[in-house]
C-alpha cells in the first residue's frame, strides 16, 4: 500500500493531460472549429470561436478520462496502453472520476451559459455516447462496436456549427456523416495493426472475432462509402471545385492504402493506413475552409 501511495503522489498534471487523450481532442477541435467557420460566410464572434471550442474541449476531456478510468484493466493488458496513468497506477480511479466530472461540468457551463443550451445539449450526448454507450457497452459487446459508437466521435463539427448559428443544418450533417463513415476504417486499421493486443484483452474488435482478410475487406468496404459521402458536400453545392479535388485526390490516396491492406503483403500497412487517415481528415476539412473562402463565397 506504501508503495502504492507513493507512486500516486508522483502523479503531475501531464499524468492528468493524458487522461484527455490530447492528440484525439486536438483533431476533433480542428472539426468543430471547422464546423463554426463554415457555418456563416463572414467571421465569427471571437466569443464563440474561444469558448465554443474550449467548452466542446472540456467535455471531449471528460469523456476520454473516463474512458481511462473504465479500460484502465483492458489498457494494462495492452502494449500500446499498458503505460496510461491509471493502468500504471500513476492516478487513483477515484481522482480520475473526480478529474473527469469536473471537466465535463466546467465544459458544460461554458457552453450552457456563455454558447447555446443547444450545442450544450448535443455535447453532453455525444460526451454520454462516448463515455458511457461506447465504453462500458458496446466495446464489449460487439465487433461493430466502433461503427456504432462512432456517431459520437463524429459530433464536433455539427457542435460547432451550432455553437455559432443555434441551429442544426443539413451541411453540418454532412460533416457528421464524414467522420462517421471515416472512423470504421480508420480505427479498424490500428485495430488489425494490434490484433494481439485485443486478443489479449477480450475485446471483440473485428480482426479478433472475424480475421484480417475479413477487417481487411470491410476496410476497403468503407473506404468506397468514405470516398461517396465525401463528394456530398460539392454534389449538395456546399462546397466547390477545389474541395472536389482535394477529396478525390485524398481518396485515391486512401483508396491505395486499403488495397495494401486487402493484398496482404506489407505488415506495416494496417499503421500505415491508420496513420494516412489521420492525415486524410485534416486536410480533407482545412481544403473545406479554403474552398469556403476562397471559392464558395
Amino acid at each position: 500500500m506504501a508503495i502504492h501511495s507513493a507512486t500516486i503522489q508522483r502523479s503531475g498534471w501531464r499524468d492528468y493531460y493524458e487522461l484527455t487523450k490530447p492528440r484525439v481532442v486536438m483533431l476533433m477541435i480542428l472539426t468543430a472549429l471547422i464546423g463554426m467557420l463554415l457555418a456563416v460566410p463572414g467571421p465569427v464572434p471571437l466569443q464563440v470561436l474561444l469558448l465554443g471550442n474550449l467548452g466542446i474541449a472540456l467535455c471531449a476531456g471528460s469523456a476520454a478520462a473516463v474512458n481511462h478510468l473504465v479500460d484502465r484493466h483492458i489498457d494494462s493488458k495492452m502494449a500500446r496502453t499498458s503505460n496510461r496513468p491509471i493502468a500504471k497506477g500513476r492516478v487513483e480511479p477515484r481522482r480520475a472520476l473526480l478529474f473527469a466530472l469536473l471537466l465535463g461540468l466546467l465544459g458544460q457551463s461554458i457552453l450552457l451559459f456563455f454558447i447555446n443550451a443547444l450545442t450544450a445539449w448535443l455535447t453532453l450526448v455525444s460526451l454520454l455516447g462516448y463515455a458511457v454507450i461506447y465504453t462500458m457497452f458496446l466495446k464489449r459487446a460487439t465487433p461493430q462496436n466502433i461503427v456504432i459508437g462512432g456517431l459520437a466521435g463524429a459530433a464536433p463539427p455539427l457542435l460547432g456549427w451550432t455553437a455559432v448559428t443555434g441551429e442544426i443544418h443539413g451541411h453540418a450533417l454532412l460533416l457528421v456523416l464524414i467522420i462517421f463513415a471515416w472512423t470504421p476504417p480508420h480505427f479498424w486499421a490500428l485495430a488489425v495493426h494490434r490484433k494481439e493486443d485485443y486478443a489479449r484483452a477480450d475485446v471483440p474488435m473485428l480482426p479478433v472475432t472475424h480475421g484480417v482478410a475479413y477487417t481487411n475487406l470491410h476496410i476497403l468496404l468503407y473506404t468506397f462509402i468514405l470516398f461517396a459521402v465525401s463528394l456530398l458536400p460539392f454534389a449538395t453545392a456546399m462546397l466547390g471545385w477545389l474541395y472536389l479535388l482535394g477529396a478525390v485526390v485524398l481518396g485515391l490516396g486512401f483508396f491505395y492504402w486499403s488495397i495494401a491492406m486487402l493484398r496482404g503483403r506489407d505488415p506495416n500497412a494496417g499503421m500505415e493506413t491508420f496513420k494516412y487517415s489521420i492525415i486524410y481528415l485534416m486536410a480533407l476539412f482545412c481544403i473545406m475552409l479554403l474552398d469556403h473562402y476562397l471559392i464558395a463565397v
